[in-house]
């Protein structure tokens, strides 16, 4: 049941090197997590579609073993990404930096790893920016039972703004139809009003109408 669960989750791997992106989707993967792998922070924004670029791409998809740039997040769903801190052109840190910037991808947990020689530096930079974890290399699989709870976290995170969300457009709903009720009540007021109005005007002209004079001059009523 446990591994049914997670197959559910996919992540998104950015690591410039061959060994370590083998290394960490071997891991995921028995973990029970669906893996894409890219080799750069410019692909990864590809495949989150932050970025459009007409040149094929070199990624591996859970749902393709062919490197094609049409593939994008709209087709899968990323629950997790774990990115190289150091890497040329784009770095971890820019990726992530972009992946918080944005208002549809924000929600995404970002786990940083990094081989370097002074990481207390690296991973306060990270945490600060908006990353949940910061990993040492080489990666373990005790490091990668880590990711569960921060997916798990968003799940409830993003569920909880959806109900949220639903309950201010009910609210919304139902205050526009108290209004309408109100306006057409107080439409129905007006035309029982005018309407009253308009029978005592008739009843008062058929009562002038009615009145008769006799012979001595005095008003009679018939």
């Amino acid at each position: 049941m446990v591994m049914a669960a997670d197959s559910q989750f996919h992540v998104l791997a950015v690591d410039d090197s061959l060994i370590d992106r083998k290394l960490i989707e071997r891991l995921l993967k028995t973990s029970s997590y669906q893996v894409t792998t890219v080799d750069s922070g410019s692909k990864a924004l590809e495949f989150l579609g932050l970025i459009e670029e007409h040149q094929h791409t070199n990624f591996k998809s859970p749902s393709s073993s062919s490197s094609s740039s049409n593939i994008h997040h709209q087709e899968v769903e990323v629950n997790l990404i774990i990115t190289d801190y150091c890497m040329p052109g784009m770095t971890g840190f820019d990726l992530l930096k972009k992946v918080k910037e944005s208002t549809s991808l924000r929600n995404i947990p970002v786990v940083i790893m990094s081989s370097e020689n002074l990481p207390s530096r690296i991973s306060s930079r990270c945490l600060e920016e908006g990353a949940e974890e910061f990993f040492l290399k080489p990666v373990r699989l005790c490091d990668v039972n880590k990711l569960k709870p921060h997916i798990m976290k968003t799940k409830f995170k993003d569920q909880n703004q959806e109900e949220e969300e639903e309950e201010e457009t009910t609210e919304t709903e139902f205050e526009s139809i108290e209004k309408q009720q109100q306006q057409q009540q107080i439409q129905m007021n007006s035309n029982n009003k005018r309407k009253a109005g308009m029978d005592e005007e008739g009843v008062g002209e058929d009562r002038r109408r009615r009145i008769r004079y006799n012979s001595n001059g005095v008003a009679t009523v018939n």
